[in-house]
Parts: structure tokens; C-alpha cells; sequence
């Protein structure tokens, strides 16, 4: 496939992309920044071309994890499966984590302060779901242990509770622990804390 540089064309679909022709034939597709590079006449060996299309399978990758990003905060094991789903192999997601490390665009403890305070905030879990939630994420035990160091889990049960019990306010108190401590075990709570929550209820 080595040859001659015959042309460099922008995409009409999409301006970030550059087609190159070797030889009048059609060769690849680059970033425009990596056509900066380039110029008609220019001699391409087989090995230039080998390296300018690992070159754009990184940029490709690294691309598609930013829009990815985009929507919100993600572990680095999640830019793993999101670029293998997207059929992306080996270097081009070695590299591209490598990359997002570097800008700080990708952080496992920041990503597990996110994910709790966003659990705080909308929809509070007990330490057992969250640390659930989190290894399914990637997240290693040491950095899991460090954000859940100063959890409090009675206040994050209560603030479960709290706008059900306009519901729950004509159960007996039987009824009312049935369901309160079967809401709080499906999100993550153990049984000292839900009694608590409920002894709690009860005082209102």
C-alpha cells in the first residue's frame, strides 16, 4: 500500500476527518490534526501507514471516551468495557486511559466521591450497597474503604425514609416495621440501622 500522497480531502460528513489518497486510490481516514502532517507529493511506506491508522484508532478511542465522559464522571473500568464494546482492543485503550489519567479526566476516588455524594443526594443506599455498587464499578477496596470511612448510615436511612412516611402513617407500628425494614434491606442498610430508623419513626 506504500506510495505517493495524491490527495487530502476534508470529509463532507464530518470536518474532523481527512481522507488521504495514495497513488489516486483511496488509503485512510485521519484527525485533521494528524493531516497537518501531510502534504500532497509526500512518500508513505507501508510502516508510515501502519503507524498513521494506530495513530487514528487511538485518537478514535480517546474521542468516543471523552463524548462518553461527557454525561458524567467514569471509573476506569467503565472507559475499559465502554471502548471493548465499541470493538477497541489492547494499545488503543492502554493509551487512552494513559491519556485520561494524565488530564485528569479519569479518577477512581473521584469518581467514588461522586457516585456517593450523588447517592446522598437522590437516593441514599446503606454502606453494603454502595460497596456493591462501586466494586461493580472497578473500584478497588482501598479506595472504597477511604470514601466510606466517614458514612453515616443512620441519616442516610432516614433520609430514605423520610418522604414515605406520609405513606406509611396509617400502618400499625407492626406493619410499619415490616415495610420500613424491608425498604431499607433492599437498599443496603443492616438490621441495627433500620431499627434505629424506625425507633425513630416511631417518636415523630
Amino acid at each position: 500500500m506504500a506510495g505517493t500522497i495524491t490527495a487530502l480531502k476534508v470529509q463532507k460528513r464530518n470536518k474532523e476527518r481527512v481522507n488521504v489518497f495514495i497513488d489516486d486510490q483511496f488509503a485512510l481516514a485521519v484527525t485533521v490534526l494528524a493531516a497537518l502532517n501531510l502534504r500532497k507529493g509526500q512518500y508513505l511506506s507501508d510502516v508510515d501507514i501502519e503507524n498513521l491508522r494506530h495513530g487514528d484508532e487511538r485518537d478514535k478511542a480517546y474521542n468516543h471516551s471523552v463524548r462518553f465522559l461527557s454525561f458524567r464522571p467514569r471509573s476506569r473500568q467503565e472507559i475499559v468495557r465502554y471502548l471493548r464494546d465499541k470493538g477497541y482492543v489492547g494499545s488503543a485503550i492502554d493509551d487512552t486511559l494513559d491519556r485520561l489519567i494524565e488530564q485528569q479526566y479519569v479518577d477512581d476516588q473521584a469518581f467514588a466521591q461522586f457516585w456517593l455524594e450523588n447517592r446522598e443526594q437522590h437516593r441514599p443506599r446503606g454502606e453494603r450497597a454502595l460497596r456493591y455498587e462501586l466494586r461493580q464499578k472497578g473500584i478497588a477496596d482501598t479506595v472504597i474503604n477511604k470514601v466510606l470511612a466517614d458514612l453515616d448510615e443512620d441519616e442516610l436511612a432516614w433520609r430514605a425514609v423520610e418522604n414515605k412516611l406520609h405513606y406509611w402513617k396509617n400502618l400499625t407500628a407492626e406493619a410499619l416495621k415490616k415495610k420500613m425494614f424491608g425498604y431499607l434491606t433492599r437498599r443496603g442498610f443492616g438490621y441495627d440501622v433500620a431499627r434505629r430508623t424506625y425507633d425513630r419513626a416511631l417518636e415523630l
